[in-house]
């Protein structure tokens, strides 16, 4: 997935860095995308793929990426 998506679609350096800063880095090298910030155990319903979204998965105590960022 993400191949049919333009520019970087995924991020796997970015695991262990702080989410905000993920997220700046994300923007930077794929200015065509938003990163969104979700934090491990929360509930969230993904129902649709979306080339101009990033998904930044980070934990709750340290906002730390927890898997490598990909478009979705």
């Amino acid at each position: 997935m993400g191949s049919e998506c333009e520019g970087k679609g995924s991020w796997p350096e970015l695991v262990g860095v702080e989410g905000e800063v993920a997220k700046a880095t994300i923007e930077r090298e794929n200015p065509i995308v938003t990163a969104k910030i979700v934090v491990e155990g929360e509930t969230y319903v993904i129902t649709n793929y979306d080339c101009y979204r990033v998904w930044v998965w980070v934990d709750k105590d340290d906002r730390l990426v927890t898997r490598p960022p990909i478009i979705g």
